[in-house]
């Protein structure tokens, strides 16, 4: 399957409970990251774990797969999503 093809593949995204694609799991986690939970929502739909091999700096999928095995608790999760958020509207993070 392409990179061009995977990127554009649609899910159900558990954390925001709606369908969104591949390529917004790459770049919507911590610091416009790969998401932590990327490997738990797509390995049914295609191979995962290898593309994210074959495409990541080898460092940065170390640390993915070390994290993946570490999920964080709802709470802290949700707590992220919203500061994230006050940034992106310019808003002081309490």
């Amino acid at each position: 399957m392409s990179k061009q093809k995977i990127d554009s593949l649609k899910r159900q995204c558990p954390r925001l409970g709606s369908p969104i694609p591949f390529n917004y799991c790459v770049m919507s986690g911590e610091d416009d990251g790969i998401c932590w939970k990327i490997l738990d929502c797509w390995w049914e739909t295609f191979d995962v774990e290898e593309y994210l091999k074959a495409n990541m700096p080898e460092d940065a999928f170390r640390q993915l797969m070390a994290t993946a095995d570490k999920p964080k608790n709802k709470i802290a999760s949700i707590l992220e999503i919203v500061e994230k958020a006050k940034k992106a509207k310019g808003e002081e993070p309490r």
